[in-house]
């Protein structure tokens, strides 16, 4: 309309003019008889226009669209759009006007003064109603973080959706009016202002910063974390909330139109959604450790839970960006992801500790690698889709000969030898991680099963450590034990399945069993099938040195930390000297007595003393239970009991 104002008085009368409104109220009029149809619309809505227009000035504070004021608001834009439409009509080719076009240009200004004067007040009015709707947006989204359940969650959702729906109506009705008035401009304009501050203060809010690429590099390992926990709880309101109800208003306000709610999204959420979604991407790109993967890994979860949401909402062209980055995001992570758990393999192969853990207890790596692999197999399916392209490729007949190998060195055929002695030699040259196409993709079970078992094979060289070979059975069967308990405990059973569980018992309860014959054979052994009264005293005096030596020696033992498999050990034990240290006790008290020795000097432990010193031994030890070592950085579960 402002196209018809071209012939109107030039910018020179415009004061004039004005001052003629000002003065008189009314209308230039024609007399009745002169009037045509055209003539007397256009008098009319001038006159309706004037009477509602002139009462919302812009000294008016209150709004038009308020609680009480809907009836207002509906003849406010009533008014407006008779006038335009009156305008119209009055410029056609077929008007039939008997007026002057002199008298015709001060009509017509005076019609575009009032509908500018409207026009200025229903920008007012947008501004408002954003402002309204971006207030209930924001309790929104607070009412969805801090709800304390569901039910209170779902509740406040309704009310807040009852209200927003309100707005959204009262928002679509000034922007039409607006729009078909001819200023698509201003609305829009007003549109992405008030809602492109909103969503960047309200990501803001939520915890998150825009940083650049440098600046997440320069961030310690705290203030990362810091920045990724913000991060984990923005991203999800962000899209699902803020994004999500960003693009149903601008589908609903402008649906009469794809090119301007297109534009008014894509330049309102666009570079908000994109800050966010290269945030992963600079996370990934920081220095990389074991720990972090587990973080890694939450940020990628996350994305390909959100990637639906970003897929549908960012459909335009004109977001393709986001869409582009999000992508971008997610390789990067996984390729971060793989790379870390690499690390983490060589990480246990590099593992140069020489001194031996005392007592035969559990040692610290095998702690760190099973609390390791306990939170990694909480990511089954981020990690089975990290992997789908990248197979597992593993020397093949290396997981069955090494428990082959494993179950001969156990044999104690020699009390010289040492568990490694007679194992298989495993290289780890390089990394088994590979990408070889002709090879079957396997899944994150297999890849727990190949640590487990890069993790054993270093324990099995760590055992040579000990000089007593006794020991050294005693020190796998505790870590053996304690890699079971983690796994039937925690969600690594599934993925290994009861065959391996079973496997693995038997392997501990053989290296358990090897101790015992190393350890306590030498007892068992100076207890003499036959004794004469000669040599009773010198064989009894050579067991109770014997079992005093033992006793002294594995004081300081974790005799097999699981209480299950300690009981069988300590009847083993038990089972081997008890019932033969018996009859020789049975049958040396009298030969001593009859010899004239001090039977009570000679024979110092009944067969209750042995079989009670046995039960101290096996009794006093809290094994591996004592320890508690954390694998930090999982916002899956931070509180397993290790």
């Amino acid at each position: 309309m402002r196209s018809l104002l071209s012939s109107s008085p030039s910018p020179q009368d415009g004061p004039q003019l004005h001052h003629l409104h000002r003065n008189h109220r009314r209308p230039v009029e024609l007399s009745p008889s002169r009037q045509t149809f055209s003539d007397r619309m256009m008098e009319d809505s001038i006159a309706a226009a004037e009477e509602v227009i002139s009462k919302w000035g812009p000294e008016v504070e209150a709004p038009l669209f308020s609680g009480n004021g809907r009836a207002e608001a509906d003849r406010f834009l009533r008014v407006a759009s008779d006038l335009h439409r009156s305008m119209l009509f009055f410029t056609s080719p077929s008007a039939n006007s008997a007026a002057s076009p002199a008298t015709r240009s001060a009509v017509l200004f005076r019609a575009q003064s009032l509908l500018s004067a409207a026009m200025r007040r229903l920008e007012r009015e947008l501004h408002l109603l954003l402002s309204d709707h971006c207030h209930l947006l924001d309790s929104h989204c607070s009412s969805s973080s801090d709800a304390s359940t569901i039910e209170d969650a779902a509740e406040s959702i309704t009310e807040m959706e009852s209200a927003l729906d309100v707005v959204m109506r009262d928002l679509r009705a000034v922007a039409e009016a607006m729009i078909s008035a001819g200023y698509t401009k201003e609305c829009v304009r007003v549109y992405k202002t008030v809602s492109k501050s909103f969503i960047d203060k309200s990501i803001r809010r939520l915890g998150f910063e825009r940083l650049t690429q440098s600046q997440v590099q320069k961030l310690d390992g705290s203030a990362l974390e810091s920045r990724i926990r913000a991060w984990l709880a923005a991203a999800p309101i962000a899209f699902r909330i803020l994004f999500s109800r960003e693009r149903l208003l601008c589908d609903r306000i402008f649906a009469d139109s794809d090119a301007v709610r297109e534009s008014c999204f894509a330049d309102v959420a666009r570079d908000a959604a994109a800050a966010l979604l290269a945030f992963p991407e600079s996370a990934a790109r920081s220095k990389r450790s074991p720990e972090k993967l587990f973080r890694i890994l939450d940020l990628y979860d996350t994305l390909v839970e959100l990637w639906p949401d970003i897929e549908s909402l960012f459909i335009f062209e004109s977001t393709a960006a986001v869409r582009s980055q999000a992508v971008v995001s997610l390789l990067r992570l996984a390729e971060v992801a793989r790379s870390t758990l690499a690390d983490f393999e060589a990480a246990i192969e590099r593992d140069a500790s020489r001194s031996p853990v005392p007592g035969g207890d559990v040692h610290p790596l095998t702690r760190y690698v099973m609390n390791y692999l306990v939170f990694l197999a909480d990511y089954e399916l981020a990690l089975d889709d990290i992997f789908a392209d990248f197979p597992l490729q593993t020397p093949s007949p290396l997981l069955d000969s090494f428990f082959e190998a494993a179950a001969v060195a156990t044999s104690p055929t020699s009390s010289h030898s040492s568990p490694s002695s007679a194992s298989t030699t495993i290289s780890f040259e390089g990394s088994p991680w590979s990408s070889s196409s002709s090879a079957a993709a396997r899944s994150i079970s297999d890849r727990i099963a190949w640590l487990v078992l890069v993790l054993i094979c270093k324990l099995d060289g760590k055992a040579e450590l000990y000089r007593e070979a006794a020991l050294s059975y005693l020190f796998l069967a505790n870590n053996i034990q304690y890699i079971l308990r983690k796994v039937k405990e925690s969600g690594l059973g599934p993925h290994l399945g009861d065959e391996w569980v079973a496997r693995h018992g038997a392997k501990a309860r053989h290296y358990a069993a090897s101790y015992v014959q190393l350890a306590w054979a030498k007892v068992a052994a100076v207890i003499p099938a036959d004794v004469s009264g000669m040599e009773a005293e010198e064989r009894m005096r050579g067991f109770n040195a014997t079992l005093e030596a033992e006793c002294r020696g594995q004081a300081g033992w974790v005799v097999v930390s699981d209480g299950g498999l300690r009981e069988e050990v300590r009847e083993a034990v038990a089972e081997m000297v008890v019932p033969a240290y018996r009859v020789f006790y049975e049958r040396c008290r009298p030969m001593l007595r009859d010899s004239g020795a001090g039977s009570t000097a000679v024979v110092r432990f009944s067969p209750e003393d042995v079989s009670n010193h046995l039960n101290g031994i096996f009794s006093g030890s809290t094994g591996s239970g004592s320890s508690r070592n954390r694998v930090s950085g999982s916002s899956k579960d931070s509180n397993r009991s290790q």
